[in-house]
């Protein structure tokens, strides 16, 4: 905001004293007005352009912690009255 006033308050500052200071204009002097309107809107849309970006950019979400999976294997051991055994078991949550 304030490269935007500070842009606004320089060309209103130069026209103003263009404005006071020159006399009335002539045929001739068209191409000074048009160069002069030229960069005054160069510095002031300069300024304008560069205050913000176009747009606010990319937006990234953080997604969930993936859970658990449904089901998975484990080996189990269970005693089956003769020793340990042990074997595959599907365990769902």
């Amino acid at each position: 905001m304030k490269k935007i006033l500070t842009a606004v308050l320089a060309v209103a500052t130069i026209a103003g004293s263009l404005s006071v200071t020159s006399p009335a204009a002539k045929a001739g002097d068209v191409g000074a007005g048009v160069a002069a309107g030229l960069i005054g809107g160069a510095l002031l849309g300069g300024a304008i352009a560069s205050s913000r970006p176009a747009y606010g950019g990319p937006v990234y979400v953080e997604a969930p912690p993936p859970g658990p999976p449904p089901c998975v294997w484990r080996r189990e051991r269970y005693w089956d009255g003769y020793g340990w055994v042990s074997r595959p078991v599907r365990v769902c949550y």
